[in-house]
């Protein structure tokens, strides 16, 4: 069952059959004035086998500045986990719009995560006790790229190399087996363990319950560990864009827990045209998890940039 944002709402929709990407465009406004174009045919996502779609992406172009692209990625975790990455998704680009355009980039990210969370915990009739999101999020400006990762979805570029396209993973993936994340943790009395019947998967424990057993060291929500050691502290980083450099890829886990960076820029590189490449890396990561029949189809999402225009690409 596919996804797809229509440009009557910002709400997903919910299609019956495969994954789904939308050709529409959106001009995001705030206080009456336009902030940019939301691009919807970059955006592709598949819901998996365990109930409602957690997922969620924007992109949006010529967001708050000429030649800013600003696009991201939201997994979300526990019962209330969809409620919280779409309200990050809806937010988010508001609290950083105002600091794109700023010297200290980092100092930005940080403050508007923190923002964020603050929100999600004040937010009434909402228990994220339990609930919560990943988030990476990656702003172009000219050649600059920089990118806020909290959790364990990733973002990996596309760069021409003598042998053709290779992949350069651009996030660490913050997960409680990390020596550092799992230092803060149990530093907070956070304990991580991993269960018997999954040894190479560490999750993190309140100190005296076996609860809620997150398989990731940062996130919006999960306030149960947030005293514990569980952060919404984004790891950024900079880069400065080549001409090397032909597109940028973030996805959610259920891309990357069954195709390597390799396999994933290779599919979107290869793809028939720019409309199909996030579609052909969803089908392909849903194809990939049935040969795991003994795991669910984890929800799958993707979204895209390239750097390039198509005579250059094709060049």
């Amino acid at each position: 069952m596919g996804i797809c944002i229509s440009t009557a709402s910002s709400q997903i929709r919910h299609e019956t059959e495969g994954s789904v990407i939308c050709r529409n465009e959106l001009i995001y406004e705030q206080n009456g004035s336009i902030c940019g174009i939301q691009k919807l045919d970059y955006i592709c996502s598949k819901q998996g086998a365990k109930g409602i779609n957690q997922d969620a992406a924007f992109f949006y172009q010529n967001y708050g500045a000429e030649n800013t692209a600003l696009l991201g990625v939201f997994d979300g975790h526990g019962k209330n986990g969809h409620v919280v990455s779409n309200m990050v998704k809806n937010r988010l680009p508001l609290l950083l719009i105002g600091q794109i355009n700023e010297r200290n980039r980092e100092e930005q990210f940080v403050t508007a995560f923190k923002v964020m969370d603050k929100e999600i915990k004040l937010h009434e009739n909402l228990d994220c006790w339990c609930s919560g999101s990943t988030a990476v999020i990656a702003v172009k400006e000219g050649e600059d790229l920089v990118i806020g990762n909290l959790g364990d979805s990733r973002a990996v570029l596309g760069r021409m190399g003598e042998g053709g396209i290779e992949a350069v993973q651009l996030t660490t993936d913050l997960k409680p087996g990390l020596p550092d994340e799992g230092e803060r943790i149990r530093r907070n009395n956070g304990r991580v363990l991993a269960l018997k019947e999954e040894p190479h998967i560490q999750r993190v424990w309140l100190p005296n319950e076996d609860a809620p057993g997150l398989a990731m060291s940062r996130a919006f929500g999960d306030f149960a560990l947030k005293n514990h050691g569980i952060i919404a502290l984004p790891d950024v980083s900079h880069r400065r864009l080549t001409s090397d450099d032909r597109f940028i890829v973030l996805a959610t886990d259920g891309i990357w827990d069954v195709l390597s960076n390799d396999q994933v820029v290779s599919i979107v590189w290869e793809a028939e045209n720019e409309e199909a490449a996030a579609k052909a890396a969803v089908e392909a990561a849903a194809e990939a998890w049935k040969r795991y029949p003994s795991s669910k189809l984890d929800d799958c999402t993707v979204v895209w940039l390239f750097l390039q225009n198509q005579a250059e690409r094709e060049n």
